[in-house]
């Protein structure tokens, strides 16, 4: 029905008679403790149903998706997780889906070495919802092409962190905002555009750190975006929209 790479989740339509269907009951991610009792359900090795049991070694972890976003607030895991279990539930020792096993690390690139990962149920809340109503997950966009301070070495620039915005993208809330991207003087010579620093008061120093901010909003909010522009700082305030309402916007001109 639909997935979202940004979160490793997805949602499948199963045609089953109801009453052949159990239905998991869900459980609270965000009060999970370490040290908790949790059971790994999944088909690893094309072994189905295979259940295995662990404790809750860590929380708040940040994992990598395949696409590249930094997926905040990971369950860590002893209980055994191999090859098959990813989309499998993580249980409390209630019966209670507290996560949605995804990924191990393991050295070798083989099975389970006792550390595996789980995505919370509370995102799975959040996200499978608008899944199935919509297909995908459509997040609130600031519009810019930027990139780290930090990648940028052999140019010279007024502050050692934040996101330098290449380009802004029409029709976008940082276009309506009057943000500026990299453009070309007179003569020839290239001009810095606005660097950004900060969001409503959070450091911003990698694109993972932009992602992570407008995650935490919905659309129509208007933020304080902090930019270094012309060696000076300043805040601008730029109202969030969703990228479908981007596209409209465009349309429209």
């Amino acid at each position: 029905m639909g997935r979202d790479p940004d979160t490793d989740l997805a949602v499948l339509q199963v045609n089953a008679p109801r009453d052949v269907l159990k239905i998991v009951p869900l459980g609270d991610s965000d009060k999970l403790v370490v040290g908790q009792k949790v059971l790994a359900i999944g088909n690893p090795f094309r072994l189905d149903r295979t259940l295995t049991t662990g404790v809750i070694s860590g929380l708040q972890r940040p994992i990598q998706a395949r696409n590249g976003r930094i997926i905040e607030g990971a369950i860590q895991t002893d209980a055994s997780i191999n090859p098959g279990n990813s989309g499998g539930p993580l249980l409390d020792s209630q019966g209670r889906m507290i996560g949605i096993n995804s990924q191990i690390l393991s050295p070798d690139g083989g099975g389970s070495v006792g550390v595996g990962f789980a995505i919370p149920v509370n995102i799975a809340k959040r996200i499978v919802p608008q899944l199935i109503r919509d297909g995908v997950v459509i997040r609130p966009q600031l519009g810019v092409y930027p990139r780290a301070v930090s990648d940028l070495r052999g140019i010279r620039l007024p502050v050692e962190e934040g996101l330098l915005v290449l380009q802004v993208k029409p029709g976008s809330p940082a276009a309506a905002a009057g943000l500026r991207g990299l453009s070309e003087a007179e003569n020839g010579d290239l001009v810095i555009g606005d660097i950004i620093t900060a969001i409503d008061g959070e450091r911003v120093a990698e694109q993972n750190d932009l992602f992570r901010i407008l995650d935490k909003h919905q659309f129509g909010v208007v933020l304080q975006v902090e930019v270094v522009r012309d060696g000076q700082r300043q805040n601008i305030p730029v109202r969030l929209l969703a990228e479908a309402q981007q596209r409209r916007g465009i349309t429209r001109r």
